[in-house]
């Protein structure tokens, strides 16, 4: 203290003056007499209300016992604004805390919250004191201890506001992706249904035969079955594409090259359709594919709409399950459904942009245990981010494999830590877009920190998943990049990990 003595005044004044009054204190109640003869001489400081004893900055190198009046001790923070961290009443003691951990200077101001009398005790004579006279010393430390613990528990609910705060802006923010897609989905889902209507009416001109009906019964079946089909890499899905247009071309069918990719989606292949073949005529043949392909389609876009709502769900269900503490059951995820799952979800800025998807999932197995859905947010977020972060009509990259662990391999001598580690399963999210500047990659997954243009960047979508991929899968997220080529690279432990209290929405 001592940088603001134009708001108080310290004397020197004799021990024994401030005797009497500092009886009267808790931490020289239980003190002998012996305790007022350490000193000749002490300080005392008389503080006018809203002075400032110690700022910002200042060294707190003393320790005071407020004799009258009150003291109010003010954290900074980031935005400027001060908040109350505590208050020093009469017969208090404080300034032990900086003392005892060696921490001289601190992010507080303390000022007079009115006419206020104190002694100090300088950081030599601190010491002394708690060497020399037991009662004070058990005082000291009993309200360091209260101390520590109230501010433990403050931290903790400090913690927790932010993170929920954090938490609903991320919300707001995931919110848009399920909700446009549904809206999107919905109305192709319309025309799709128009579309449907109108080659009803005409495969239903001519009758039936039973051959027919049996064959589009099959058909039906198998398009019916569900939405939760085996997600391929780009290759075998590109010649499989390939394979069943060129086999719908050969069989007269219009629309061939468009319908295929659907019918491909739903995991149709050209043997399922042999027997519509053989039963239809090539102009009925034509109708009848078309007008299957308008249900696959029609579908998958319901499934579409399905998963976006339940995507929306589960958003809210993660923040009251955060907000309550509570523990969703744990289950089997694959995370080639999980990629190829968004993948569908961002469809429509694919095809906006131009943007074609490479896939390589060599991952097997591809099944991680987990709680909730929250990594499908880490897939939304990192390949929302390619997608902006890509020029027009470019590939963005997903690959997924193996790391082996070392438990079947470690040397002799080594950790019990070394010994344990699992094997991974590796997800690498690669695009070309301009790259991160090397002096953003140190704080590319801190909370409000973007490199996207203003208005366009919360910057709560990297911390998010650096949260959830280390806090709740027990994982590690690394980040590559140079001008062209920018890759994240997610690494998810291939065993049941241990739940850390974090219900994370899912964000970008």
């Amino acid at each position: 203290m001592g940088q603001h003595e134009q708001t108080f005044r310290i004397d020197r004044i004799p021990f024994e003056d401030a005797a009497e009054a500092l009886r009267l204190t808790k931490p020289f109640a239980e003190a002998g007499s012996e305790a007022f003869t350490i000193f000749r001489q002490v300080d005392r400081i008389l503080a006018e209300a809203g002075a400032i004893l110690s700022d910002v900055g200042d060294p707190l190198s003393a320790y005071c016992v407020v004799l009258n009046g009150e003291l109010r001790v003010e954290r900074a923070e980031t935005d400027g604004n001060f908040t109350l961290a505590g208050l020093a009443q009469a017969g208090e003691g404080f300034g032990e805390v900086p003392l005892l951990h060696g921490k001289m200077k601190m992010p507080i101001r303390i000022v007079a919250s009115r006419d206020s009398e104190l002694i100090r005790f300088s950081e030599q004579e601190f010491w002394t004191l708690m060497a020399c006279c037991p009662p004070v010393r058990a005082a000291v430390l009993a309200n360091t201890a209260q101390r520590l613990q109230s501010y433990q528990v403050e931290a903790l609910h400090r913690e927790k506001l932010i993170s929920l705060g954090t938490l609903a802006a991320g919300l707001m923010h995931e919110l848009h992706n399920p909700g446009s897609a549904a809206k999107r989905a919905s109305s192709q889902l319309r025309l799709n249904l128009l579309r449907l209507q109108q080659l009803s009416l005409r495969f239903s001109d001519e009758p039936k035969t039973k051959p027919q009906l049996e064959c589009m019964r099959a058909l039906l079946e198998h398009t019916m079955s569900g939405c939760a089909m085996p997600a391929m890499g780009t290759i075998e899905q590109s010649e499989a594409e390939e394979l069943m247009a060129d086999w719908l071309a050969a069989a007269g069918v219009e629309n061939a090259f468009r319908i295929a990719p659907t019918l491909v989606a739903i995991g149709l292949k050209e043997e399922a359709l042999a027997c519509a073949k053989e039963a239809f005529t090539p102009a009925s043949l034509s109708d009848a594919l078309n007008w299957l392909e308008a249900l696959v389609s029609s579908v998958t876009l319901v499934c579409t709409i399905e998963e976006s709502i339940t995507r929306v769900s589960d958003l809210v269900m993660a923040v009251k399950k955060f907000a309550y503490d509570e523990k969703s059951p744990a289950k089997e995820l694959d995370v080639h459904d999980s990629l190829q799952s968004t993948l569908t979800i961002l469809g429509h800025k694919l095809r906006i942009k131009g943007i074609q998807v490479e896939k390589q999932f060599d991952a097997n197995p591809s099944i991680i245990h987990t709680r909730g859905s929250s990594l499908s947010q880490v897939w939304t977020n990192l390949i929302d981010n390619a997608l902006d972060a890509s020029p027009a009509n470019e590939k963005i990259r997903i690959e997924t494999w193996i790391e082996p662990g070392n438990e079947h391999g470690a040397e002799a001598g080594a950790s019990s830590t070394q010994r344990s580690l699992p094997d991974q399963l590796a997800v690498c999210i690669e695009d070309h877009g301009g790259g991160i500047p090397a002096e953003a990659l140190p704080r590319i997954f801190e909370a409000f920190f973007t490199t996207k243009p203003q208005g366009s960047g919360t910057g709560l979508g990297l911390e998010i998943v650096h949260r959830i991929v280390t806090q709740k899968f027990g994982g590690t997220i690394e980040v590559q990049s140079v001008p062209g080529n920018t890759r994240f690279i997610v690494r998810l432990p291939l065993e049941k990990p241990v739940q850390c209290a974090f219900g994370m929405p899912e964000a970008k």
